[in-house]
């Protein structure tokens, strides 16, 4: 099914969380959403973990990222 009003369709956490490190960081990521796992030793991997499990995180991330795209 097609989303074109959908910014987020076939993007992956992943893809997403690699961009938004790409653009700003994660000192700048981690101020923007203060997560821990953003804050302190960040890797991708721990925070694809944690954000997974943890949906409020996972929905600031990706309302983060639709508004840095748009």
């Amino acid at each position: 099914m097609s989303q074109p009003n959908n910014p987020l369709h076939g993007k992956t956490l992943d893809a997403i969380l690699n961009e938004l490190v790409a653009r700003y960081g994660w000192a700048e990521l981690g101020y923007r959403i203060r997560i821990n796992c953003f804050l302190d030793n960040p890797s991708v991997n721990s925070s694809l973990k944690f954000l997974r499990k943890t949906e409020w995180a996972r929905k600031k991330v990706e309302e983060l990222y639709v508004k840095s795209t748009t």
